[in-house]
């Protein structure tokens, strides 16, 4: 599938001061020549931090890489991960159309989309808020249909749920992810048959609905300040781990009383022996 840069493009693009502290961490991952490697995770958190990718989000990302625009270019255009066009500004929809989702509706779930926000998939809505479209299969077969709705996926979907979603994500709400219809993850319908534990309400949600939760966006534009900004590899955990004290060994007790460790003793070898010796 051909895949362009969108006709209408901004004029400037620029991460946020914590997005690019972010960045900057992941390019200190790299040896130095090697800095491109780097080009997949700060493309996905430019698009993460806009919603989609505009030219001059590639260009700025290759050049804190050192890569010529045509290599990052092609890395943007090749991948559908990134989204080459703007999408809503509220959710972009992605409807899993693959073979267990279309058989338990998940036609049903693009007609309301078409209805609801455009007729074609990356079209933006009247209000702007919503875009669409049709993806490969999302890995929640057991769970069909089923749509991802900004970070997390909304499962066992009908046409009057999902319509229900889009109404609510409209007002600004942020409805709980995970299954729709009262499962708790991916247990049968009939109901558990093992690890029933989790019949007792220890967690009221899955741990990945759950996380949503505790988050309480899950379609808001990722910034840099949802989560610290964690770059261990630059030698911060390495500086936490030498700060604490470090246990006393005998040997160090004995070098500080003056004394000379105990050298240890050479480990006995034994002779090779020929054939015709006793």
């Amino acid at each position: 599938m051909l895949r362009r840069l969108h006709p209408v493009q901004p004029d400037s693009f620029a991460f946020t001061p914590a997005n690019l502290e972010w960045a900057r961490g992941q390019i200190s991952k790299y040896p130095e020549g090697r800095q491109a490697s780097a080009v997949i995770p700060l493309l996905w958190r430019a698009q993460e931090q806009e919603g989609w990718l505009s030219r001059k989000a590639i260009e700025t990302v290759a050049d804190m890489l050192g890569m010529a625009y045509i290599r990052a270019l092609e890395v943007a255009t090749f991948y559908f991960m990134f989204q080459l066009q703007p999408v809503g500004s509220v959710a972009h929809i992605q409807i899993c159309g693959t073979t267990s989702c279309m058989i338990c509706g998940a036609e049903e779930l693009i007609a309301v989309c078409k209805e609801l926000i455009a007729k074609t998939p990356h079209t933006l809505s009247a209000d702007g808020k919503f875009s669409w479209e049709e993806v490969e299969c999302l890995g929640a077969c057991a769970n069909a249909p089923m749509a991802q709705i900004g970070k997390d996926y909304y499962e066992d979907l009908t046409a009057g749920k999902l319509r229900d979603l889009i109404a609510r994500f409209g007002k600004g709400e942020v409805p709980v992810p995970g299954p729709q219809n009262g499962r708790y993850a991916a247990e049968p319908l009939s109901g558990l048959t093992s690890l029933k534990d989790f019949e007792s309400g220890k967690q009221q949600y899955n741990a990945s609905a759950q996380r949503a939760v505790d988050i309480g966006d899950t379609v808001k534009r990722i910034d840099g300040t949802e989560v610290p900004i964690l770059t261990p590899w630059l030698g911060k955990a390495a500086a936490a781990v030498e700060a604490k004290p470090k246990r006393a060994t005998k040997t160090s007790e004995a070098a500080a009383e003056g004394a000379e460790a105990p050298a240890k003793a050479p480990r006995a070898t034994k002779k090779k022996t020929t054939e015709g010796e006793a």
